[in-house]
């Protein structure tokens, strides 16, 4: 009987008999995706949801990309009560790392967590019709913003890591995780490819302001292009992007007047701002629970005095070095409006790290005569400022070494002095300056912008790439190691040429992934 009853059955299946219908209903209770992509609504919410992990520092340790940018370079020392606390930066800070440092491992897991987001949303979005609340051109917008944000991810991946997996689809099975390493040329060549698309897709600045100013736009993606092509060393493709971006952005973005104006809440989002991670100030925090839902940054609590005469509400990491403080040029307004030391009255023994009681004022949002904050955090582990990823500055002389690379001395030398223009300095050429304390009488092209860059963009994260990119991070940090105190000398390991430009890959991605090949030398 049993068996006759499943013949029946599979005899009317065959023939497409509608009593056989409910056989391929969905299971009673378990949601689809397709459920969620229906309206236009969805899709605004699902694309605001691919800018967070970029916002993430904290995990199992907190992973801010400064520490990374800053701390591994000349720019800056950990900090912090003492040299155990936070010993993943330690490692970092003194080239100790191996592939279980905990920084490494929570930084990498980020980035691939946006790139999933950004899968999912470049799969999904182009079937949803459009309504009332998404037309078309918003439609390509949102579509733009994805393909900017997974270029944007790779992006941090590749110039930290090296060569790392390509994935651009949905890997929703354990058996799809085994990926190899691409190149870092194959993944820089993919970098290129979503920045084209989201280039040809994203809306001017003027046209994302009111509740959508801080997404990705038009002008970020052509900047953003023009930097990927510097970091290939592809120096005529990226002056081709800086030429494009100048022509077409003319409008949309200009130097502030006020240098310092840029690290304050009154200049988030300003003229200047090409691209910045948004926070906010909640009065709640995710502190403890790891990547978690607030919006407002760490940065600020981590980077801020630890002594109570300030208030105690920093921890005093990220502390700018006497070598960064001593380069500086004679009337420079930058160095005080990036590094602070505070009087007698207000430093603290903690605010002591190495040799160094020199604070980052960039990120404190401290007062004018640095005595205390002009903001105090909603929760005392969530501040509010935003974090500038890119800035008409460091395109400017992002710029100016493009017309070098490719001969144009006199445009790179226009662009440079822009930059030098704005702060009140001489001109180049007719000025000199000290690098590890030896005046260069007469610097060249090339090191005027590269002292330039450090100048004006120090601790803000951008250093060590520059370093690394530019092939000299082993002449640079060992010259620089030789003069530190010490007892920060104390703490160092000699820099491992070919080594020590990337971070481990992590052992635990590796455990999961058996095709994840190591970096060189660890």
């Amino acid at each position: 009987m049993k068996k006759s009853f499943y013949n029946i059955l599979l005899t009317l299946c065959l023939f497409g008999f509608s009593a056989c219908d409910w056989v391929a209903e969905p299971t009673p209770g378990v949601s689809q995706l397709t459920d969620y992509f229906v309206s236009g609504q969805a899709c605004i919410y699902n694309v605001n949801s691919n800018y967070v992990p970029m916002a993430w520092e904290f995990n199992n340790t907190y992973y801010s990309e400064w520490f990374i940018g800053d701390i591994m370079s000349d720019d800056a020392l950990k900090g912090g009560q003492n040299i155990s606390d936070m010993a993943a930066s330690y490692e970092l800070e003194n080239f100790k790392s191996n592939a279980d440092n905990e920084i490494a491992e929570e930084f990498f897991k980020a980035q691939y967590e946006g790139i999933a987001r950004c899968n999912l949303s470049l799969a999904y979005i182009p079937e949803v019709p459009c309504d009332s609340d998404m037309n078309e051109s918003l439609k390509q917008r949102l579509l733009g913003e994805c393909y900017f944000l997974r270029a944007y991810y790779y992006f941090r991946l590749v110039r930290t890591y090296g060569g790392v997996p390509i994935t651009l689809k949905i890997e929703n099975d354990d058996s799809q995780w085994n990926l190899a390493r691409s190149t870092a040329d194959e993944v820089y060549a993919q970098i290129i490819s979503d920045l084209e698309n989201a280039e040809s897709r994203l809306w001017n600045k003027s046209e994302t302001g009111g509740a959508d100013l801080g997404r990705a736009t038009k002008g970020a993606a052509q900047a953003m292009l023009m930097k990927v092509y510097m970091y290939m060393h592809d120096y005529a493709k990226a002056k081709q992007w800086g030429d494009k971006f100048l022509t077409d952005q003319a409008a949309q973005y200009s130097l502030v007047a006020d240098f310092a104006s840029n690290f304050t809440l009154a200049g988030e989002n300003n003229a200047e701002s090409i691209f910045e991670i948004q926070y906010a100030n909640e009065a709640t925090s995710d502190y403890g629970t790891g990547n978690g839902s607030t919006r407002g940054t760490f940065t600020q609590v981590l980077t801020r005095s630890r002594s109570t005469n300030m208030g105690d509400e920093g921890w005093g990491f990220d502390k700018p070095t006497h070598n960064l403080y001593n380069e500086y040029e004679a009337g420079d307004p930058r160095r005080d409006a990036t590094i602070i030391l505070l009087d007698a009255e207000h430093l603290g023994d903690q605010d002591t790290y190495l040799g160094t009681s020199y604070l980052n004022r960039k990120t404190g949002l401290y007062n004018a005569d640095g005595t205390g904050y002009t903001v105090k955090n909603a929760h005392n582990t969530r501040g509010v400022l935003n974090n500038k990823q890119y800035r008409l500055a460091d395109f400017y002389l992002l710029y100016a070494e493009a017309c070098l690379e490719t001969s144009d001395n006199a445009t790179a030398t226009t662009y440079l002095n822009k930059v030098r223009t704005r702060v009140g300095l001489p001109t180049y050429p007719g000025y000199t300056f000290k690098v590890n304390g030896v005046e260069l009488s007469s610097p060249t092209l090339q090191e005027a912008i590269r002292h330039e860059r450090r100048m004006e963009l120090a601790m803000e994260g951008h250093r060590w790439f520059d370093l690394v990119r530019w092939g000299v991070a082993y002449e640079v940090m060992t010259a620089y190691m030789a003069q530190e105190s010490d007892e920060a000398k104390a703490e160092m390991q000699p820099f491992r040429k070919g080594v020590h430009e990337l971070l481990p890959i992590p052992n635990k991605q590796r455990q999961l992934n058996s095709l994840l090949d190591q970096n060189p030398g660890y």
